[in-house]
């Protein structure tokens, strides 16, 4: 994967800069700084993952199903967390998934 921005810890210090290649060694870098997200240019198999996302075509009473499952499985959690919303974004990633397998 390639970094679309640089990515910077919690106090603003750059751990790896923009159009970086990651690896699992970055990868595991990130999770060590607390680092939850970066901007991704080009995926593994080098698809433009912005253009990906605008692409799909998810019908929107799937989502909307999916979305309340996801909201039912964190309904006691602060949603307003980062690690939450990242937890959620990913759960609800692997749903539409698995619904479009």
């Amino acid at each position: 994967m390639i970094l679309k921005a640089d990515v910077r810890d919690r106090s603003g210090r750059l751990i790896l800069p923009a159009e970086a290649e990651l690896a699992e060694k970055q990868i595991k870098i990130f999770r060590t700084w607390g680092v939850t997200e970066a901007d991704i240019l080009h995926g593994p198999d080098g698809t433009d993952i912005e253009a990906t996302r605008e692409n799909s075509e998810i019908d929107p009473v799937v989502l909307a199903a999916a979305e309340q499952a996801v909201d039912e499985i964190f309904r006691l959690n602060d949603v307003q967390h980062p690690v939450i919303k990242e937890l959620m974004r990913v759960c609800l990633a692997r749903r539409l998934t698995i619904v479009a397998q």
